[in-house]
């Protein structure tokens, strides 16, 4: 990835920052769709710079890149977050530093998150009162609240779900595929700076 592009959110006392992120994240997962280069397949990929900010657990900063400038160009994402003008900053497409010395590969997790279904069943396959799997699956619930994640609205099934966003940084870039959604689907990472 050699050229990137930066989106500011601006948040401000009536529009709370984790709104800001929905509606900014699912217009350029539209753009990326529309954009796509295979099946379910972006050249695009999306960095989050501020990745563990104490404020918002991704910061306030989405960064896209991508090997071309035509590419990033081509995308046109100014024009996918016209209505939200006033809640966003886009910079010019830009030449990654070549002093950048560390690389991140941010994926989805996905969790089993219906934990009530999940302890009904373990109640009956254990011989275990509901009460006493519910203890059992207590941990899983805080494990998924350590990730940062983005509201999203799936365009091809309609349902709202939590977007879990996992980071790995690496001393070494890894080529790999992105997906819609702009996060790898293997182990491929952007450069982190």
């Amino acid at each position: 990835m050699k050229y990137y592009l930066d989106i500011t959110l601006l948040a401000d006392i009536e529009v709370p920052l984790g709104f800001i992120w929905h509606k900014v994240y699912q217009q350029v997962h539209i753009a990326l769709v529309e954009n796509k280069s295979g099946e379910n397949e972006s050249s695009v990929a999306l960095s989050f710079p501020k990745y563990g900010d104490k404020e918002f657990p991704l910061g306030n900063k989405l960064r896209l890149f991508a090997e071309t400038e035509q590419v990033l160009e081509k995308l046109a994402v100014a024009n996918w977050l016209k209505r939200f003008t006033e809640y966003t900053h886009i910079t010019s497409i830009k030449t990654v530093p070549e002093s950048v010395r560390e690389y991140v590969c941010f994926s989805r997790k996905q969790f089993n998150t219906n934990i009530s279904r999940l302890a009904r069943r373990r109640a009956k396959r254990h011989d275990e009162t509901f009460e006493q799997a519910l203890q059992y699956y207590a941990s899983f619930e805080d494990e998924q609240t350590k990730l940062p994640f983005i509201n999203v609205k799936s365009l091809s099934k309609g349902e709202q779900f939590r977007f879990f966003i996992e980071q790995e940084v690496s001393n070494q870039p890894q080529a790999g595929v992105f997906n819609c959604y702009g996060v790898s689907k293997t182990t491929a990472t952007v450069p982190w700076f």
